[in-house]
């Protein structure tokens, strides 16, 4: 499918207010008459047409780019004659559906057809709509024409200042305040970034993200760092190109790499990444060579626990994965003594059909890491039961434990299975488990549709250690960050703030024990260091949240539309002081991935 293709969509042609999510015409003001309408009469000086639902007829424009390709097709026009109010945009896309429009760029048409506000992903998604034109019929008065010149995202045209509280269709734009009202008051316009820093990678869609703020909270390998609710980074924005792939191949850019001279073209939104430059001009990418980096191996006397996301991983992978997540293992990660694993898949994948087991799935990586020269790793999981786990339909992830025998013991308690919860135990004065592995209350309503933590009793030069392996819920069904009403609604936050205080209260009891007990909590909890979650996990300083220790541009394992951020996150007991912990950047920041989520790894001396 197309990146630019429409995967769902919505159109409304409805002027009613309802529930304060669509606003219509009202006594704030006044629509014009349709058949005298221009381009900034449509697009009006709030999100919603005054026109929605109307016929409006011969609206003159240039036309300055054609979308040729893909479920919505169309093009933009744009008006050479604006009007002195910058809150009005200027251009509109005229959609045809699947059919390609007979215009081309430069030409000067009247368009008629009827306004309708289309909603990305759908109305319930939350995102903000676009205006368009749509059952559209036009006239060419004459071709060739020259373009309106394009409008220049920087520091000084794009506000710091993301967007006002409250829901925002309805609200006069205010495009010198707020980055979000800035780019709405550009819809379909021509708009241009120059020598634009790329902070998201190239995707399979052929996308990549760049911010219009090259000075802006960036990360100390190029990203741009998000670390705070307040602060979205207002600059991001998406790339997608309307040229010819065959004739000008789209860029295949890392985070860090650079669009040289000016990448130009309409401002699209679309519910894949928000704002986009749908671009007819393209930069020239500036490679500048990002490397996978190389953590140090552990000394003889440090114990080494990393995480790692392997992103649905069965035994139908491809082979070139499994050897790359190995070599990933041994060389990036210098063989780690534990890890724990996230999203480990059964032994035939996403096919439903009752299978749980992933012992293949296990065995094929653990070969692959031994061909790759890494130990001959052991491993400790528990199957769930079957579609009680969330993530793909069939697929049955789970959290599961590599570990290296020649290094560490693991204390086997029978007991364990996908129901039963462990409890902490006494064992001659110290703590224990009452089976290993075993799962933190698998019963709890915390855990409906939800990966369950897996709690591990290893053994260290004779020191008992506790590993809990974690895959919190994911953030499906929160709101973007460029939805309609701000601040966006995070809806999955409860769930994990619940799945935290469990694991917290569980830590408690570990150390209620043995104050002493020897307590790494890691995995993808799927929040951010300054979340809820992560205060209601941390509560009470049972554990230290390692990331918070990093240097702040240091601090992400995880690019998301063009956001460097933490999902992944070890954390430590009292009683392992000094920990030397690494996020190793392997896979987030290039378009050449074996996983969504760079590893990290932390040395310890128990």
């Amino acid at each position: 499918m197309s990146p630019l293709a429409r995967r769902t969509s919505v159109t409304v042609t409805v002027t009613a207010i309802a529930a304060g999510l669509l606003v219509g015409p009202s006594s704030a003001f006044a629509a014009p008459a349709a058949d005298a309408a221009r381009i900034h009469d449509i697009q009006g000086s709030t999100r919603i047409s005054p026109l929605a639902g109307k016929q409006v007829t011969d609206v003159p424009g240039t036309v300055t780019a054609v979308r040729s390709f893909g479920s919505s097709r169309g093009f933009w026009i744009q008006d050479p004659r604006p009007d002195d109010d910058q809150a009005t945009s200027e251009a509109i896309f005229v959609f045809t559906g699947s059919t390609t429009p007979s215009v081309a760029v430069g030409d000067a048409v009247l368009v008629s057809g009827t306004v309708s506000e289309y909603y990305p992903g759908g109305a319930s998604a939350g995102l903000q709509s676009l205006t368009e034109i749509s059952k559209a019929s036009w006239t060419v008065r004459s071709q060739s024409g020259d373009l309106p010149a394009a409008f220049r995202l920087n520091p000084s045209t794009v506000p710091d200042r993301y967007a006002p509280d409250g829901s925002l269709e309805g609200r006069t734009l205010r495009p010198r305040s707020y980055a979000l009202d800035r780019y709405e008051s550009l819809e379909g316009m021509r708009v241009s970034v120059a020598d634009a820093p790329v902070v998201g990678a190239t995707n399979t869609y052929k996308e990549l993200w760049v911010t219009a703020e090259p000075r802006h909270k960036r990360t100390a390998r190029g990203g741009a760092l998000y670390d705070t609710y307040r602060d979205p980074n207002a600059g991001r924005l998406k790339v997608a190109s309307l040229l010819p792939y065959a004739e000008h191949p789209f860029p295949v850019a890392d985070v860090g790499d650079k669009l040289t001279g000016t990448t130009a073209g309409p401002l699209d939104y679309d519910n894949f990444g928000g704002y986009t430059i749908a671009a007819g001009a393209l930069g020239t990418l500036d490679d500048r060579g990002l490397t996978r980096e190389r953590t140090r191996k552990q000394k003889s006397g440090e114990l080494s626990v990393a995480t790692y996301n392997v992103e649905n991983l069965s035994p139908k992978t491809a082979q070139s994965k499994f050897d790359r997540l190995a070599s990933g293992l041994v060389d990036n990660l210098a063989s780690p003594d534990i890890v724990a694993l996230e999203e480990v898949q059964d032994d035939n994948g996403a096919t439903n059909d009752g299978v749980v087991s992933a012992e293949a799935t296990l065995k094929k990586l653990t070969e692959a890491i031994a061909a790759a020269g890494g130990p001959s790793y052991a491993w400790r999981q528990i199957n769930p039961a079957d579609d009680q786990d969330g993530g793909e339909p069939g697929g049955n992830i789970r959290v599961a434990f590599l570990y290296n025998p020649k290094r560490v013991s693991f204390t086997d308690i029978p007991g364990g299975d996908a129901t039963t919860p462990v409890k902490v135990v006494q064992d001659g004065g110290e703590a224990a488990l009452s089976a290993s592995p075993g799962r933190i209350e698998p019963g709890d309503e915390v855990w409906k549709d939800s990966r369950k933590p897996l709690v591990g009793q290893f053994a260290f030069r004779g020191r008992p250690v506790f590993v809990v392996a974690n895959h919190f819920n994911s953030k499906g069904g929160d709101r973007g960050l460029d939805a309609r009403v701000q601040p966006p609604a995070r809806s999955s936050e409860t769930q994990r703030t619940g799945q935290a205080a469990a694991v917290n209260t569980f830590v408690k009891s570990l150390l209620a024990a043995d104050p002493k007990a020897a307590v790494v909590v890691a995995g993808d909890l799927n929040d951010y260091q300054f979340s809820p979650a992560l205060s209601a996990l941390t509560k009470g300083g049972v554990l230290t949240d390692l990331v918070t220790r990093l240097p702040r541009g240091e601090r992400y394992g995880y690019v998301y539309n063009g956001n460097s951020q933490v999902l992944d996150h070890i954390l430590t007991s009292r009683a392992l002081r000094g920990p030397d912990y690494d996020i190793v950047h392997i896979n987030a920041e290039f378009a050449d991935q074996s996983s969504d989520h760079d590893p990290q790894v932390v040395r310890l001396r128990p």
